[in-house]
């Protein structure tokens, strides 16, 4: 078994290091290679581009850290081709409990309905999250990673939106510093990002005077596998305490200590020891695997876009833990990033292209640090008053269903609804379902062309797709078939996936690259709202950029080349 907290890996001399370089322009160079630097950097090379990833250790990180991984984020996982083995190895859960001093307040169920996929939340250390995502991208043959590769210095060079604008990096190395040009960077290199303090910019926001302490410990424990949050337990009385399962018999728990608290005094064993004891009980035998002591901010760059360098996850926005919103939000940085990117260096795409990376993720940090600050303040009342209310509202929940709203142990992870995208195009027709332009992509129970079970999300990203549904009473016209096959071939080459209802029969004329589906248990057209052809155009990150209850070749036109920016929609 692999000990992916102690792998390092070789540094290695680059090519711009040899005797006879020349001057090589990379396509896309990404800095920084924790989880949003891998995930982006994969994505970036399914697409067609070449990556050169840099960092400046050898190794993945030390400690759980992050652990909470949502449905949102499996569903990138699986499309990067690693979801599997992260799921396998992490704990899957859908449940939480609210807890007040030692009663349950009331408890929660993130995913109710049956016919998904993946699970809510696995819970899962960091470790084995980087790790899956580096062996996936040592797998991509134009993928290449250099380690103890510090960046230095960077400067951009040549006209801002034009073919020749570029970013010029100084790397130091064991071997001494070299130069590595790509026409664009993407900074991941995390909340102290010092592409940004190179750049002269900075994060705005808010920081919260609070301590917490994190414990892993491991131990053999019969609580279930679900999130328990305490308000004032006893065993740790006026403060919050959260409990996680982690692999492997660990548990991740999370003490409220307060702003005075000594973070060297709190850290050590004879302190953190009685903590545990006084949850655990006086029989449970437990070791203490990691501990730190941490504070946190909920900050934001005003601008995630700098000219050819884009800033992703914690280097661009940053917020409290609770919630699970830190890495889960990077991923979706780095999938909204990556088509983009991949278009623009096609030349499919003008390069006002990214403007709405900037505009798209901004408003996804918007909304999460707004949550965040929420959850914060409420976990931590800093008046008399707040606690009043804090207290009063959990009282309440312990009977009434409209308080339960109210509390804020952490509102965890989902994706933002892009909604005021200008990417989208807006609804003409009336649907049924919440998959509206703009909201990512749910999954459902289908059977393949072979009748064996699948799923529609592994059928949908990486590029852009034509989602046709299709019932035996309206099979579709050889007008529609020819403009189906016009699209599969244009500019932009558009996939298609046909969704048949039951046993219907495979429409003849069909482009030969389409895939056909059968929504056996009708979730797919119940979850979309989808009548007898109706049409959804899926962006690559799998989120709705457009949706019609007819299939008309001219919209479908126009919403893709809105959803390019080739109009100058942006």
């Amino acid at each position: 078994m692999i000990d992916y907290q102690t792998l390092t890996f070789d540094y290695t001399p680059s090519y711009e290091q040899s005797a006879n370089a020349k001057a090589n322009m990379h396509p896309v160079a990404v800095i920084g290679a924790g989880p949003v630097g891998l995930a982006a950097a994969i994505d970036l090379a399914q697409q067609g581009v070449n990556v050169v990833l840099v960092d400046d250790d050898c190794t993945l990180s030390t400690g759980s850290r992050a652990i909470c991984f949502s449905k949102r984020s499996l569903d990138i996982f699986d499309r990067l081709g690693c979801g599997e083995r992260m799921v396998e190895k992490g704990v899957s859960w859908n449940v939480g409990k609210v807890f007040r001093k030692d009663e349950l307040v009331y408890s929660f169920n993130l995913l109710p309905e049956t016919g998904h996929h993946r699970p809510a939340f696995i819970n899962l250390q960091q470790y084995y999250v980087e790790g899956f995502l580096l062996e996936r991208a040592q797998a991509l043959p134009n993928l290449e990673i250099r380690w103890k590769n510090k960046v230095t210095s960077l400067v951009q060079r040549g006209t801002p939106g034009t073919a020749d604008a570029h970013v010029a990096l100084t790397v130091d190395t064991p071997d001494g510093p070299y130069q590595l040009l790509a026409r664009y960077a993407v900074a991941a290199d995390g909340s102290r990002s010092p592409v940004r303090t190179m750049m002269g910019l900075d994060s705005h926001g808010r920081t919260f005077k609070d301590r917490f302490l994190i414990a892993d410990v491991k131990m053999e424990a019969d609580f279930p596998t679900e999130r328990w949050f305490w308000f004032d337990p006893p065993f740790h009385p006026n403060q919050s305490v959260l409990l996680h399962r982690q692999p492997d018999n660990v548990w991740r728990i999370d003490f409220q200590l307060g702003w005075d608290a000594d973070p060297v005094v709190e850290k050590t064993p004879e302190r953190v020891i009685p903590r545990v004891r006084a949850l655990l009980g006086p029989d449970v035998k437990f070791e203490l695997e990691w501990v730190s002591i941490y504070t946190f901010s909920c900050l934001r760059m005003d601008r995630f876009r700098h000219g050819n360098v884009l800033f992703a996850g914690d280097s661009a926005h940053l917020v409290s833990p609770f919630g699970a919103r830190g890495a889960n939000s990077g991923f979706q940085d780095g999938e909204n990033l990556a088509w983009k990117l991949a278009a623009v260096l096609e030349n499919r795409a003008p390069d006002a292209l990214l403007d709405t990376y900037g505009s798209e993720r901004e408003y996804a940090a918007d909304e999460n640090l707004r949550n965040s600050t929420r959850s914060t303040d409420f976990i931590t009342p800093k008046s008399a008053v707040s606690r009043v209310f804090r207290d009063a509202v959990l009282t309440l929940a312990r009977e009434h269903a409209f308080a339960r709203q109210l509390v804020n142990s952490g509102r965890l992870s989902v994706p933002a609804v892009l909604r005021e995208s200008p990417l989208n195009t807006p609804d003409e027709d009336a649907f049924s379902s919440s998959m509206e332009p703009g909201a990512s992509c749910v999954d459902a129970p289908v059977l393949d062309g072979a009748g064996r079970e699948d799923w529609l999300l592994a059928h949908l990203g990486d590029r852009f797709t034509g989602l046709v549904f299709c019932r035996a009473a309206s099979p579709l016209d050889s007008q529609t078939l020819d403009a189906l096959q016009t699209l599969a071939c244009g500019p932009m080459p558009l996939a298609f996936v046909v969704m048949l209802e039951g046993d219907a029969a495979v429409p003849a004329g069909l482009p030969e690259t389409a895939v056909i589906l059968r929504d056996v248990r009708g979730l797919a057209a119940q979850r979309y709202g989808a009548e007898d052809g109706a049409f959804y155009l899926i962006r690559p990150d799998q989120h709705v950029c457009a949706r019609f209850k007819r299939f008309n070749a001219a919209r479908v036109e126009a919403a893709l080349t809105r959803a390019l920016c080739v109009q100058g929609t942006a």
